[in-house]
This record gives C-alpha cells, structure tokens and sequence, in this order.
C-alpha cells in the first residue's frame, strides 16, 4: 500500500510511537487523526505535525476502550478527510507488576486487546465491501517472548498477536492488510514504568527489556512501521534480534523457558524480589 492520499487514525497518538507514526504519515502525504486518552497530548502532537505538514492532523481527546468512542473516531476521520485506509490500534498501557488483580487485568485486556477487536468490528464492513483496509496492531516483542515482570502485559500483547493474525487469515484474501508491530525497547514512557512502579519484579522488567538490546527511538520505529506497510510485510520487527529469540523458543521450548527463568533470577538478584 502506498501511503501518499491515504487517511489513518492512530491511537495512542499524543506521544511515543503513536506520535511518531502519525507524523511519518503526514510527511508521506497521508492525513491522520491522533487519538488518545489525554486530549492535550493528542492536540500537541498534532500541532506539531501541521507546523510543517498544513491541515494534514487533527486531535481528539478518546478512550478507544469504548466502541462510541472509536465511532466518533471513524466519523471524525470520514467528516474531516474521507474514509478510513489505515487504522493504527497503537494505545496500550503496561499493567500492574505481577501477576496483578482483577481490576489491573480489565484495564489490561480492555486497552492491549478489546480496544483493536472493537475497531475491527467497526472498520471490516467498509474496508470489505471497498475491497481494502490496513489495520496495524501494535503488540510488542512480549508478544512473541513473554515478558518479566506484569502477567497481564505479557498475556494481552500475546492475545495482541494472536488477534493480528486472526485478521490476517481472516480477510487478507479479500484487500484487508494487518501488520503487527513487536518491538523491544524503545524510549517512550511506557518502558519505565515498571522502574517507578516501586516493585521490584516492575523494576525487573523495565531492566529485561533495556539489557537485552538498543532502545529506540519511536521516530526509528516509525520508519519501519511504513516501510512495512508499503511491503505489506505481517511482523514489523524494529529489533531484528526478536525473529532469531523467537525461532529458539519454538525451536526448545523447555530450554528457553529455563534461560528465562535464570535471566529472571539475574535481574532479581540484587533487589531481593519475588514474583
């Protein structure tokens, strides 16, 4: 899919990756509507944008945990610039430390997961009769790999997948593309936010993903996020070391499970915490 004339709401937009992918947009000639839970952010990242792109962003202020509210969003997008090509389910939230409970596990499921099966709903009935559609989900690495630190992170970016790939099955052979974004570090909030959750395991898991290979910028990332749209590639690795830890764990799965457990072990070793 080329990306030039092409309409995308990115969720997730007032910062980060979202805020990254929604200006590789706009400087590849798309017209984007960032989204997020925090309407300032969404407005300042758009300004950002229109500074050098004129009228080619706008803001709103969403929770895309609710369908309304991902309705206004398509509405907004079709009043504003024409119907939706791309949509980018980019909003997640890292979780509780641990295994969490139930509220923590709601938020989780309702942000990294129902929030793109909502979208789909709502997207798939345009994007098939047209005969085209781009959804791109962005899970993460933990997707692929699991995660130490918050079970309900590591389990909804694994249903995150999971979903993508559902989708690519689905409709890829009537003109609906998916792509699923898998990266490990990269400098965005959300990565150290188990540093400051005051929980060792929380800690733990902001250090796994720091240790294990370079953070990114999301500017990086969203290049390559539109470079495999243009090839139409599924999994969008920023971090290619990710596809060769993956074919190891598939490969072993008891050895992988025990090198985790020790790299775990390692992580947890000066700061005396538990799971």
């Amino acid at each position: 899919m080329r990306i030039t004339g092409r309409v995308a709401i990115v969720t997730g937009g007032g910062g980060g990756i979202g805020a990254a992918i929604g200006a590789a947009l706009a400087a590849a000639g798309a017209k984007v509507v960032l989204a997020d839970i925090d309407e300032a952010a969404a407005h300042h990242a758009a300004t950002a944008i229109t500074a050098t792109h004129p009228q080619a962003a706008i803001a709103v202020g969403a929770d895309v945990t609710d369908s309304a509210a991902i309705a206004g969003l398509i509405a907004t997008a079709q009043q504003n610039f024409g119907p939706v090509d791309l949509y980018f389910a980019n909003a997640g939230t890292m979780g509780a430390p641990g295994l969490g409970a139930d509220a923590d596990w709601d938020v989780a499921l309702a942000v990294n997961l129902r929030a793109h099966v909502r979208a789909a709903e709502q997207l798939l009935p345009q994007w098939l009769e047209r005969g085209a559609g781009y959804f791109v989900a962005t899970a993460s690495a933990a997707g692929l790999l699991t995660q130490i630190g918050g079970a309900a992170y590591a389990v909804t970016k694994h249903a995150a997948v999971g979903f993508a790939e559902w989708l690519a099955v689905t409709y890829g052979d009537r003109g609906v593309r998916v792509s699923c974004l898998c990266p490990m570090g990269v400098e965005t909030p959300l990565l150290y936010a188990g540093q400051h959750s005051g929980d060792p395991i929380g800690a733990a898991a902001t250090r796994a993903v720091t240790a294990a290979g370079e953070v990114l910028s999301p500017d990086r990332v969203a290049r390559d996020v539109l470079t495999a749209i243009e090839d139409e590639t599924f999994l969008i690795l920023p971090h290619p070391q990710v596809a060769q830890m993956f074919a190891q764990k598939a490969s072993d799965y008891d050895r992988w499970l025990r090198g985790m457990r020790r790299y775990q072990a390692m992580l947890l070793e000066d700061s005396d915490g538990t799971v």
